[in-house]
């Protein structure tokens, strides 16, 4: 069975995900109350979330070949990457201390150096579709094998609108915020190849002029 999909991006007034600094705090405490079993990442999202706000990528140690020993109500993070990019790079995943630990959903045409590189380092990983991943039958496994049944994603555009071209979203959060980017925009919805009709469900306002509205699909 086919866990329940939310999709929770902060967006500027005109719809676009970038060109602006979102309110981080608030985004993040709006996605912890949905109380996911598991994050759905794509690749893209990681590479240019160590690019923003790391300084490098650290040298691995010891620890980062173990799969760690936390709190099993942490959600999952389940990071897309059948092309194998972040190849050295999942540690700064796996380190963050409020995700259980990381699952990568892979493809059958992902290079075998990288299903090695995470075996040796103990990820847990699903196969799934020939050259991209499937991702239906992988969010089908993801349920079966770990128990997942709700997943957030705020991974930003491409994936995002392929799960709602698939109709494999069932929800939309979206923090509103109060600017608008002009011809620097990157619409949120720009690749969904149909009309969609949306039920309002909430809509809260914050003193910093975001409004926070949720969607039922």
């Amino acid at each position: 069975m086919i866990p329940e999909i939310i999709i929770h991006n902060s967006i500027s007034l005109d719809g676009s995900l970038t060109g602006f600094m979102p309110d981080m705090g608030l985004h993040y405490s709006i996605a912890g109350s949905y109380n996911p079993d598991a994050h759905l990442i794509g690749a893209d999202t990681i590479i240019s979330g160590n690019e923003l706000f790391g300084e490098g990528i650290p040298e691995e140690v010891n620890s980062d070949y173990e799969q760690p020993q936390r709190d099993e109500k942490l959600p999952w993070w389940v990071i897309v990457d059948s092309r194998g990019r972040l190849k050295g790079m999942l540690h700064t995943c796996r380190r963050f201390e409020f995700c259980h630990d990381v699952i990568l959903l892979v493809s059958k045409s992902t290079p075998s150096d990288y299903i090695t590189h995470l075996r040796k380092r103990n990820y847990r990983y699903i196969i799934a579709g020939d050259d991209k991943v499937d991702i239906k039958t992988a969010l089908d496994l993801l349920s079966e094998e770990y128990s997942i049944k709700k997943i957030l994603t705020d991974t930003g555009r491409t994936l995002g609108n392929i799960l709602i071209n698939l109709g494999l979203v069932q929800e939309i959060s979206l923090l509103i915020h109060p600017l608008i980017t002009g011809n620097k925009s990157y619409p949120m919805f720009s690749d969904v190849r149909a009309n969609l009709n949306l039920r309002l469900t909430n809509s809260e306002s914050y003193d910093n002029g975001c409004v926070w509205n949720v969607y039922k699909i």
